[in-house]
């Protein structure tokens, strides 16, 4: 199938307006983002490959927008498109997510201190990171959704209509594109919960804090900037892409 591309008009094309003749016709507001091709010079781009991978091909239909899409697209940071409410595995990049929930805070940031999902994420996947890599992998993207759905809290979720499904079709996507399977293994979802009992020191003391007495995963919150969970958040996904290269090899 042969694709075409059309590229925006670079000038000011005249219109005729009743009694006033040829009037220039204003131009637009802005000009849609590229079709999945990453901007030169941004963050993270490589242009390497992931082993266990698959790349997309910046030339697919289903990338540049020709095929009709559920809902509208958002820009990621590396200059791509993404819709959240029709996400593929393709259009899923790790660098886009560590980018991402680098900037966000977790608890609405209603923290004494800065504290990302991007440094969340981290420290479960090394602290779980002796039960295998699948598992470790599992547990450095089980906020990835986030990146595209943004952090909610977990009172308000319930109360979007739609949220969870979207979420749950995020994280399908993400964890075909990385190659995990959907289901959360149940050490995951327990370590995320227990974590609340460590980072409770991030939080002005409350009555509810005494229900995770004695339930600390065990793990010191280091509160880095933005600059810094992200470079930690690639570095152990690089890591653990590496260790499942390693164990395929063996």
């Amino acid at each position: 199938m042969t694709v075409m591309t059309v590229s925006p008009k670079q000038y000011i094309e005249p219109v005729m307006v009743p009694g006033m003749g040829a009037q220039p016709m204003p131009a637009p507001k802005y000009v849609p983002a590229n079709d999945n091709v990453p901007v030169a010079g941004v963050i993270g781009l490589t242009g390497g490959q992931y082993i266990g991978l698959t790349r997309h091909n910046p030339n697919s239909a289903s990338i540049t927008g020709l095929q009709r899409r559920h809902g509208d697209f958002m820009q990621t940071a590396t200059g791509r498109k993404f819709w959240p409410m029709d996400p593929r595995a393709e259009e899923v990049f790790i660098e886009d997510i560590a980018h991402s929930l680098s900037l966000q805070c977790r608890y609405a940031g209603h923290c004494l201190r800065f504290y990302s999902v991007a440094e969340h994420s981290v420290l479960m996947a090394r602290h779980l990171r002796w039960e295998g890599v699948e598992v470790a992998l599992w547990a450095m993207l089980h906020d990835a959704s986030e990146a595209y759905l943004v952090d909610v809290p977990r009172p308000v979720k319930p109360y979007l209509d739609g949220y969870k499904a979207a979420e749950a079709k995020v994280m399908a996507a993400v964890c075909d594109r990385f190659g995990l399977p959907h289901e959360m293994p149940a050490v995951v979802h327990d370590a995320d919960n227990r974590i609340i009992a460590d980072e409770l020191v991030n939080l002005v003391p409350m009555d509810w804090h005494a229900r995770y007495a004695g339930e600390e995963l065990g793990v010191e919150l280091r509160f880095w900037s933005p600059e810094k969970a992200e470079e930690e958040f690639m570095a152990t996904f690089e890591a653990l892409m590496d260790g499942r290269a390693r164990g395929m090899a063996a």
